[in-house]
């Protein structure tokens, strides 16, 4: 047996390759060891949210029990739509979550795979968000005070880039070749106003993402635990925060946070 857990996302370090770790109580499992095996993951039925710790009968949001779902300040709207934070006006759901995560400095990303995606994350959340979402490459174009003024900044972009990464494509490697970030940061200093100018400027030290994978499929069968109690076969890779398997099936970890499971 690996390991028996509570799922939770998996942690990722840079480097060549990038290395992925299973949170376990027994401690940090390193997935990248047993690439080109054959492993099993077994779901027990049980579900435990990942802020209040409570078994739940269902999942929201990737991990949330309903009532932490409704008041955890880590599910609040400002997460998927960072324009609407008020961290910086002492608002929140949670006033020192808030401060220590959102009324931070925060950046506004280009991020290539299949087509090139704008995004917003905390500075301190760098490299690490581009490897949740299995970039190819990226780069900084804006640096900006807390997280408000970098989701007023995303929205307009949005007019141009996508905000979204077609996640099928991205784990069959349908992802752009050649990016000219100079191009792109041109394009999106262009299609911003006037007053967010001042936080423009693109970073020149690429991210780019060396992901451990022998071979990726041509086609993605996602895995449904509703459907199936496990998921079993050869680990061919990992990239974001999916396991590529042969056959090509897949599962995303993220999305199962809280599941209890057993790896062997």
């Amino acid at each position: 047996m690996i390991a028996a857990t509570i799922l939770k996302k998996l942690i990722v370090s840079d480097g060549d390759p990038i290395h992925y770790h299973l949170y376990t109580e027994e401690g940090l499992v390193l997935l990248n060891h047993f690439i080109g095996k054959e492993i099993k993951i077994e779901f027990s039925g049980k579900i435990y949210c990942k802020s209040c710790g409570k078994q739940t009968k269902k999942s929201f949001s990737q991990g949330f029990c309903y009532p932490c779902f409704r008041s955890a300040p880590e599910a609040s709207p400002c997460i998927i739509r960072p324009e609407l934070c008020e961290a910086h006006l002492n608002k929140g759901r949670n006033i020192e979550w808030e401060q220590q995560y959102h009324n931070q400095p925060h950046v506004v990303y280009l991020a290539a795979s299949s087509a090139i995606k704008v995004g917003v994350t905390q500075a301190a959340n760098i490299p690490t968000r581009w490897i949740d979402q299995g970039a190819s490459t990226a780069a900084i174009i804006a640096r900006t005070p807390h997280r408000q003024i970098a989701g007023m900044i995303e929205v307009e972009l949005k007019k141009r880039f996508t905000d979204k990464t077609h996640w099928q494509k991205m784990l069959r490697n349908e992802v752009l070749k050649e990016v000219d970030f100079q191009e792109s940061f041109n394009t999106a200093q262009n299609a911003i106003s006037a007053k967010f100018k001042d936080y423009f400027y693109l970073d020149t030290s690429l991210f780019k993402g060396r992901y451990p994978v022998l071979e990726y499929p041509l086609k993605v069968v996602s895995f449904n635990q509703e459907k199936s109690p496990s998921i079993s076969g050869v680990l061919n890779g990992i990239k974001g925060q999916y396991l590529i398997f042969d056959a090509s099936k897949v599962i995303n970890v993220r999305k199962y946070q809280g599941y209890e499971v057993r790896l062997t």
